[in-house]
């Protein structure tokens, strides 16, 4: 297992990252535990949850994830061996939750990024969690209105009025100086946001921001437009969620197959499945296959191999797959196969954003 630094902070972390947000829904606790047991026996040290979870959000399940992972590490007595990273849900993007409908079950239905809603958030989670601090504390989603998650045109909004960037950050501080937080990072962001929470840490003396957590995967690369220049020169590490457009870039959905029991099957999501995604899906399948490779752990190990990424976020739906799909992330492709996958790219760009 690699290891490498987030941000610019002092904690080392597996460059496989164990996302949870299924965790509650689709796995059951005695089957998470049984991930999180391989996972650490395969030098997993970096652990993704968020107060939101499980996915899909509802109101009975809000908060059952970290439930579960709180009383894995409290049996294990593992806490200092994990990286743990969670999310306080701010206003949701409209793809996530319809206009005008509050998230009425988080904290007084309607949650920001301000400092009452951050401290209760924070306070609830360690409580789940059964720990004493969290080691990336990160936004879900901006507070203020920008680009849905599955659009990639910015449409402005005059009313928008959104907790300001200067605030969140003097919250952070503080639960860093009181020892609740050891560091920050961002999730869902824009390049214009990246910049904006760099530029207010600088003038201000506050915390700097450590990663940014976005989709990034085969048929959604707008991070490296804008976003990835931030991650070289100011070392703002990708957290790559979704490396595998939720299972689309398996396969297993082409032809309009539903697997049983699999993701896309039980959850419906356009994201990935819309007419373009599915001819790119097809397309880069095809390499893999004429190279001899899962197209599952292709998909992973050009994720993986990104220069600006500082780990893959991967969930799995069984022990063999995600025995699979960690030890993609360590796999080097032919130059070929890059060549092939960035021809496919250039005709097909961004089908999934």
């Amino acid at each position: 297992m690699k290891f490498h630094r987030l941000g610019r902070t002092d904690m080392e972390v597996s460059q496989v990252c164990l996302g949870t947000m299924m965790l509650g829904e689709m796995i059951g606790a005695r089957d998470a535990e049984r991930q999180f047991d391989l996972a650490v026996e395969s030098g997993v040290t970096f652990f993704d949850t968020a107060e939101t979870y499980p996915v899909p959000m509802r109101p009975t399940t809000f908060g059952q994830t970290e439930e579960i992972i709180g009383a894995w590490l409290r049996k294990k007595g593992n806490r200092r061996d994990i990286i743990l990273s969670t999310k306080i849900a701010g206003p949701p993007p409209r793809d996530v939750v319809p206009p005008n409908v509050p998230l009425a079950y988080v904290r007084d239905g309607h949650p920001r990024l301000d400092r009452a809603n951050i401290r209760a958030a924070v306070e609830e989670s360690l409580r789940r969690l059964g720990t004493d601090y969290i080691d990336l504390l990160q936004p879900h989603w901006p507070d203020r209105a920008t680009n849905d998650l599955k659009k990639l045109g910015y449409v402005h909004d005059p009313d928008d009025d959104p907790v300001p960037i200067e605030e969140t950050l003097e919250v952070f501080a503080e639960l860093i100086a009181e020892g609740k937080v050891r560091a920050i990072g961002l999730s869902n962001e824009t390049a214009w946001g990246v910049g904006r929470y760099l530029s207010a840490s600088e003038r201000l003396g506050l915390p700097r921001v450590a990663s940014i957590s976005n989709a990034y995967n085969l048929l959604c690369r707008t991070f490296e437009i804008g976003i990835a220049e931030f991650s070289h020169r100011e070392d703002v590490g990708l957290l790559a969620y979704s490396p595998l457009a939720m299972g689309a870039l398996s396969g297993k959905y082409l032809d309009g197959a539903r697997p049983e029991g699999a993701r896309l099957s039980i959850h419906p999501h356009p994201r990935y499945t819309r007419p373009a995604a599915v001819r790119a899906t097809q397309a880069y399948v095809d390499v893999a296959r004429a190279a001899g490779l899962d197209p599952a752990v292709m998909a992973l190990a050009y994720v993986a191999s990104r220069p600006f990424t500082t780990a893959t976020i991967i969930g799995a739906s069984s022990l063999d797959q995600l025995r699979t799909d960690i030890s993609a992330c360590s796999i080097d492709l032919p130059t070929d196969v890059l060549n092939a996958i960035e021809a496919i790219h250039a005709d097909n760009s961004n089908p999934g954003p």
